[in-house]
């Protein structure tokens, strides 16, 4: 079944909601124009009685009438004649026994058949001189014709109602064409606008996610507008843009792990297939395969790291934070590196912060962060070189900084120092660095709500220093 477009529905439900209100505004419009031509008819029979001499208006019986006044007579039938067809009505005077004096020459199928029956109550309302109307098959309209205050008959006026019905029935048929067009007008213009400024704007969004689905990242909508459309597809723009980076960092994480456990693997396949083909002397096998076993360590490692932080990342590493001895942590970390240290003759210095000091923090994870913070810098520090390990406080929080007295970091390069796989110097580390070393680092600092930056000495060398909560200024549970 096909789906209805959100156009259609937008104009359906339009035209509906403007349907109701220009009906109820036509019915309105009608029944006022009924009202007000029935009152405007009302308004010209008032204004044709005017137009009659009163004079003329007093002749009672017809016996009352003599030979002096039949020029009266005849100048007050011209008059009603007249006032007739003006006012398009049969008009009729009778005197106060309802006996017809005068009527109008008006159309034989639109005559009064028969003289309306004036009931009583009505003839004491034209006895105290008020009008009466009536509207049955014909608009009729009676006026008192009074003399020195006294009744002497009265005046009709009558008009067939299927006449009157006809000229409204035109006002209805333009009032309800126009309400129609108004309304056929109103869709069109809502469905010309609302392609454009809503229906078009989606469909580009809809179809900039479709080529999304299939890969194309780098696709982004413009839409220039300031209400919900335009935050609708600069949101979109922003996640296209994380998603991009997010792509091209998990391209990039492929290639480098890819890079990464490619060259050990070839290392170790081409040592054992020349111990195995017997290129490689038999006195110097026991050297080839030392190199195959560091090159499993290397990859080890390598396979550990990776494994670490993808555990930090997706939030499956516990910590433990409980309460440690940040000063006991150096003093080991610096015995498990001391070999290394002496092989480059490096002089160590180190300032503890009182006998003991305690933070609250995972041990194995604080342990692993100051590990890997003075493996780095004894990798970078040259022979005879120096490294130095700080604690400092500062209200709540305990500071340990590690400095050593290598190159230091470039600008350009310190903000990409804490990426995956990122290596200052490729050529000098890349046989004993996964690049992954201060990744993990932050990450385990993160998670524990804690920070860690970097600082190049203004003389030499390069400086880490990560914070730690002081045992005593939180509650451990």
């Amino acid at each position: 079944m096909r789906r209805m477009s959100l156009l259609l529905k937008l104009i359906i439900t339009f035209t509906i909601i403007l349907g109701i209100v220009l009906v109820c505004l036509a019915w309105i419009l009608s029944m006022w124009f009924k009202v007000y031509y029935f009152k405007e008819k009302r308004t010209q029979f008032e204004q044709c009685i005017s137009n009659v001499p009163s004079a003329m208006l007093t002749y009672r019986a017809k016996d009352s009438i003599g030979k002096g006044n039949e020029k009266d007579i005849d100048r007050l039938q011209t008059v009603v004649d007249a006032l007739s067809g003006a006012v398009n009505a049969e008009i009729l005077i009778s005197d106060k026994d309802s006996s017809i004096i005068l009527c109008s020459k008006f159309e034989e199928n639109k005559k009064l058949k028969v003289l309306p029956i004036i009931s009583e109550e009505n003839m004491n309302s034209l006895l105290k001189g008020k009008s009466i109307e009536y509207v049955n098959d014909h608009y009729t309209y009676i006026y008192p014709i009074l003399k020195d205050n006294e009744f002497q008959g009265y005046m009709i006026m009558t008009t067939p109602l299927s006449e009157i019905n006809g000229q409204l029935h035109k006002i209805y048929l333009i009032i309800w064409i126009s309400a129609l067009i108004a309304m056929i007008f109103a869709s069109s213009v809502l469905s010309l606008f609302s392609k454009k400024i809503l229906i078009n704007p989606l469909a580009e969004i809809n179809n900039a996610a479709k080529e999304f689905a299939n890969g194309k990242v780098n696709k982004r909508v413009y839409v220039k507008s300031q209400d919900e459309i335009g935050q609708l597809a600069d949101s979109f723009n922003i996640m296209a843009e994380s998603l991009e980076k997010v792509e091209n960092n998990r391209r990039e994480f492929i290639s480098n792990v890819s890079h990464e456990l490619r060259s050990p693997i070839t290392s170790i396949k081409g040592f054992i297939a020349g111990i195995i083909d017997g290129v490689i002397p038999k006195d110097k096998e026991g050297y080839y395969l030392e190199r195959v076993y560091s090159e499993i360590q290397r990859l080890t490692r390598l396979i550990n790291d990776l494994l670490d932080l993808s555990a930090i990342e997706s939030g499956k590493l516990k910590f433990h934070i409980r309460k440690i001895d940040i000063n006991e942590l150096i003093r080991l970390c610096v015995i498990n590196n001391e070999t290394k240290i002496k092989e480059k003759a490096i002089t160590l210095k180190i300032k503890l912060l009182g006998q003991n000091c305690y933070v609250s923090a995972d041990e194995d994870k604080t342990m692993q962060v100051i590990t890997n913070l003075l493996d780095n810098a004894i990798k970078y520090c040259g022979n005879k070189g120096n490294i130095r390990i700080s604690i400092f406080s500062k209200g709540p929080k305990v500071f340990v900084e590690i400095y050593n007295d290598g190159p230091k970091i470039k600008d350009e390069e310190i903000r990409h120092i804490w990426d995956r796989f990122y290596k200052s110097d490729k050529s000098r580390t890349n046989k004993v660095s996964s690049g992954l070393g201060l990744s993990i680092v932050r990450m385990i600092l993160m998670q524990q709500g804690e920070e860690i930056w970097t600082d190049n000495n203004k003389d030499i060398g390069v400086s880490f220093t990560f914070s730690l909560t002081r045992y005593s200024s939180i509650k451990i549970k």
